[in-house]
């Protein structure tokens, strides 16, 4: 008999919480007039819900290392851009479609933030990330009685998810607006065909990577800072080996190698900021001296690796 009662108290609690609380992580109830009412379900765009799955709104700015995400991810197309600019464009008209695409991302972004909450101003609100699952709520819908599935897929990461699509489409509006009609008045000297395989190219990548936004963003939100640091060290050792660059005097004998440099130790200097976030100056600050390290590193022991030299020393030995 005590025990039949026990249940039925155990049992009767276990509805009230359950009937208080919203199963899954990110399903959650609406609060009207300072009232919590309806039913569990998703919450509404620009709001997550709170440890008392009640709906909030999100109104609080990005922390710094969220504006290096979104500024990693709006310096893709823009360095894609400038790569097939410089691959398949000729010396004289390459400038000029190096300044217009900066010109059209610029633009992008800007366009891009007055469009995001709040509207007409050069600042967003944002929901704090707080785990990985934020970003794929999908994969996280309760289903209470095993049958039925509560759908509660939201951006949980408000906007950072959705302002980087947005972002692309602008940037290929504007290129498909703005782009060939400069190609088509300065790259007179290049074929027909050739002159338009940059804007082609930005067509293969701009899908490209808005998937890999859609598909792998909460990774690369974590992953973004080895990124940068990993491909800016390989591609200046790339650039500096195929340039044949062994001292100080082949590094300052032509500009463009002095721009590739710099350009090369501003990503180092982004790839350090976002490992270490800056939440210790005094600490994280004195980091930003190693940026040179990798090129005075190269061309320091540069002439110990010569092919030629390494083969006539083989050669010496036998």
């Amino acid at each position: 008999m005590y025990d039949r009662e026990l249940f039925i108290q155990m049992n009767r609690y276990i509805t009230v919480a359950m009937s208080s609380t919203c199963p899954g992580l990110y399903c959650g109830r609406m609060l009207i007039n300072g009232s919590v009412e309806g039913e569990c379900g998703v919450c509404p765009r620009g709001e997550r819900t709170n440890l008392q799955n009640v709906c909030e709104r999100c109104t609080e700015a990005p922390e710094l290392y969220d504006w290096l995400y979104l500024g990693f991810m709006a310096m893709l197309p823009l360095v894609l851009h400038w790569f097939f600019i410089e691959w398949y464009s000729g010396k004289k008209s390459a400038l000029l479609q190096h300044i217009t695409a900066m010109l059209e991302c610029s633009v992008s972004a800007v366009v891009t933030l007055l469009v995001t909450e709040p509207v007409g101003q050069v600042r967003i609100h944002s929901c704090r990330v707080q785990m990985l699952s934020d970003w794929y709520t999908m994969l996280y819908n309760p289903s209470p009685d095993y049958v039925n599935t509560l759908h509660c897929t939201q951006e949980a990461v408000y906007p950072l998810y959705t302002i980087v699509l947005i972002y692309y489409a602008f940037c290929l509006v504007l290129m498909m607006l703005l782009r060939p009609l400069l190609v088509k008045k300065i790259a007179c000297g290049l074929g027909k065909s050739d002159r338009f395989k940059s804007i082609y190219a930005a067509l293969y990548f701009f899908p490209i990577l808005t998937v890999l936004q859609a598909v792998g963003g909460g990774l690369l939100y974590y992953a973004f800072p080895y990124i940068i640091l990993v491909l800016s060290l390989v591609t200046l050792a790339v650039y500096m080996s195929a340039s044949e660059i062994q001292s100080f005097k082949n590094l300052i004998a032509k500009k463009k190698r002095l721009v590739v440099l710099f350009s090369h130790w501003l990503l180092h200097a982004y790839g350090i900021i976002s490992i270490s976030r800056l939440d210790k100056l005094e600490q994280d600050l004195p980091l930003l001296a190693l940026v040179p390290c990798p090129a005075l590193f190269y061309i320091a022991t540069a002439r110990f690796t010569e092919p030629s030299r390494i083969l006539s020393e083989g050669g010496n030995g036998h």
